[in-house]
């Protein structure tokens, strides 16, 4: 393999050494220095690099794992190795990140709302312009199974996702359906945990079906259309969601106040 010429980044005393090694080789990884699959040089030789010990590399090279970027193989061929970059496993991490600024209370409701309506109209859009047979064929798959009246709250939240998700894909746009994966993964799970007591299922999988068969006609105005008042439902029955609870906080608190327990499942 033909030798590339080392820039060696300047070590400051203000960051830790494992982080900045762990940047310095994540910049070669996006840029393209360090290819899809191709084996890192070895701890020593990072170690002699960079001028640090070996714990030092082996704590870099942790750093980077946590973030997907690489992968260590075992065996005579092992060693540490750059990550294929994956939409999935992106789009997790944020999900994860996302999930907990929603359950903290950083996202309100209009903003969880508005963000799902910007980028979801812009989604059902394109996928009544461009959805494929089989893009119809999977959100239909999707929809029958989320009909059944026998399956599960989180199975039921878990389709809703999934739904969303074949439709983000109908898109034939990688960049927008990585954004669609992120909101919908983190966004539609946290508020379904809130209001899954209050929504009407059949209601739910009505507006579904409305969506569905917009984009099979291909009309990206009535596919818009049902998708808003979807949304709209779905941000009232959030409302009622939250007025009980805090219905529920004010009682508890009475309670409290007046020296007897508060009432269990009011």
């Amino acid at each position: 393999m033909r030798r590339r010429e080392e820039v060696i980044p300047e070590i400051q005393a203000t960051r830790s050494l494992a982080h900045q090694i762990a940047t310095a080789l994540q910049q070669e990884i996006v840029q393209g220095t360090l290819s899809v699959a191709e084996r890192l040089p070895s701890e020593t030789e990072i170690a002699k690099r960079f001028n640090v010990s070996q714990p030092t590399v082996r704590e870099a090279l942790k750093i980077l794992a946590a973030k997907k970027l690489v992968r260590s193989k075992r065996g005579p061929n092992g060693g540490v190795f750059v990550n294929a970059p994956s939409l999935t496993t992106a789009s997790q991490m944020l999900q994860e990140m996302t999930t907990w600024f929603v359950g903290l209370g950083v996202f309100g409701l209009s903003e969880i709302v508005e963000a799902r309506l910007f980028l979801g109209r812009t989604c059902v859009q394109l996928a009544a312009e461009r959805a494929t047979e089989e893009d119809l064929a999977t959100i239909e798959a999707t929809l029958e199974a989320f009909e059944r009246a026998d399956i599960s709250d989180e199975e039921f939240c878990r389709l809703d996702v999934a739904f969303h998700h074949a439709i983000a894909q109908a898109t034939g746009n990688n960049e927008l359906r990585f954004i669609m994966l992120v909101v919908n993964d983190s966004l539609i799970p946290a508020t379904n945990m809130i209001s899954f007591r209050f929504r009407e299922r059949g209601r739910v999988v009505a507006l579904h079906a409305d969506i569905l068969e917009a984009l099979r006609a291909g009309d990206s105005a009535a596919a818009t259309a049902a998708f808003e008042e979807l949304i709209a439902y779905q941000s009232s029955v959030y409302e009622k969601a939250l007025a009980a609870r805090q219905i529920d906080a004010a009682g508890k608190q009475e309670s409290l106040c007046r020296g007897y327990p508060p009432t269990v499942g009011r």
